[in-house]
């Protein structure tokens, strides 16, 4: 049967991936296709790590930009 071979080729999407879907979907610029394809292809879970660790780096830097600019201005 040529389906279930087909299906058994396709492989769960790489780190990178994973990182542009989650980049994307963050920005709103996903496109559908692409998103029907994480929905199909990969792990909730690998994008619920990778989409955590990219609101943490976020907010970390978001928080070192204020931090300097706040010493620049002398508070």
């Amino acid at each position: 049967d040529m389906g279930s071979d087909n299906e058994k080729r396709v492989e769960t999407p790489s780190f990178f991936s994973v990182l542009g879907s989650v980049l994307a979907s963050m920005f709103g610029v996903q496109s559908n296709r692409k998103r029907e394809q994480d929905f199909t292809h990969g792990k909730p879970s690998q994008y619920i790590i990778i989409g955590l660790l990219v609101t943490i780096v976020f907010i970390l830097i978001l928080w070192g930009l204020v931090s300097l600019v706040m010493k620049l201005a002398g508070v």
